[in-house]
């Protein structure tokens, strides 16, 4: 068993709220300067920064996890992780097809920028991603594990986007092994809210400029992953299912 400190929700340049500073290679690079061992990906709606993100991981020491924040026909975000890389990519085309396709104002909404694991713009998104998908909450969890992944509500405690802020409560179904809580101070009260012990209740930044992403504070201490690994995902999604 080992220790990991983490910060399992991240954007990138991809998303349009994300900043142009936010590049993949620059994100794992502050992960390391932060003491982190696992870092995940999740821009809204898409995983196209992720290939890019799991090489620049590597030169970093970091161990990469493929992931999304999806956003539910409700407008609920969902952070959804994935136990490989190419899983995430299969994942990503199916989102594609349950998307709204909106044309991105760059004016307004900002950037949709796709990299290189050095940093190099190699396309940018026209449609919007931060809108709602066609996907409800109920359909979310399984349509994700179908892809081998999992999905729990993202930053419970917030005013906007979260589950109970959105629903008024925190659902009996579909069930969820876990959720996320964006700030430390409200892990107490979000327990007694969602009716997960405070164990079951994950810290990460939801970091949307490179200053946000987590210092070396919260771990998990699970199975030791081998270095290099491209399937972090694996043993990280194995430990969330049988959080106890």
């Amino acid at each position: 068993m080992k220790s990991y400190y983490y910060d399992l929700h991240i954007h990138s340049c991809l998303s349009p709220c994300g900043d142009n500073d936010s590049t993949p290679d620059s994100i794992a690079g502050m992960g390391e300067l932060n003491g982190l061992d696992i870092m995940a990906l999740t821009d809204h709606n898409t995983c196209k920064n992720c290939p890019a993100f799991f090489e620049a991981a590597h030169r970093h020491g970091i161990l990469p996890i493929a992931g999304m924040e999806l956003t539910t026909a409700e407008d609920i975000h969902a952070v959804c992780l994935f136990a490989d890389l190419a899983q995430a990519m299969e994942f990503d085309k199916e989102i594609q097809k349950r998307r709204i396709l909106i044309p991105n104002r760059v004016d307004i909404f900002g950037d949709q920028i796709i990299c290189d694991s050095q940093d190099n713009v190699t396309a940018s998104e026209q449609f919007l991603l931060s809108n709602a998908t066609t996907i409800g909450l109920d359909e979310a969890p399984s349509l994700v594990e179908s892809f081998g992944g999992i999905c729990y509500p993202a930053h419970i405690d917030r005013s906007s986007n979260g589950v109970i802020s959105v629903l008024g409560v925190f659902p009996e179904t579909p069930y969820f092994h876990c959720a996320e809580v964006h700030n430390r101070e409200k892990l107490e009260e979000c327990s007694d809210l969602s009716g997960l012990p405070t164990k079951k209740l994950l810290i990460s930044s939801d970091a949307h400029f490179l200053w946000d992403i987590k210092e070396k504070s919260d771990f998990i201490v699970m199975d030791e992953i081998p270095p290099y690994s491209n399937n972090a995902g694996e043993y990280l999604i194995k430990y969330l299912r049988e959080m106890l």
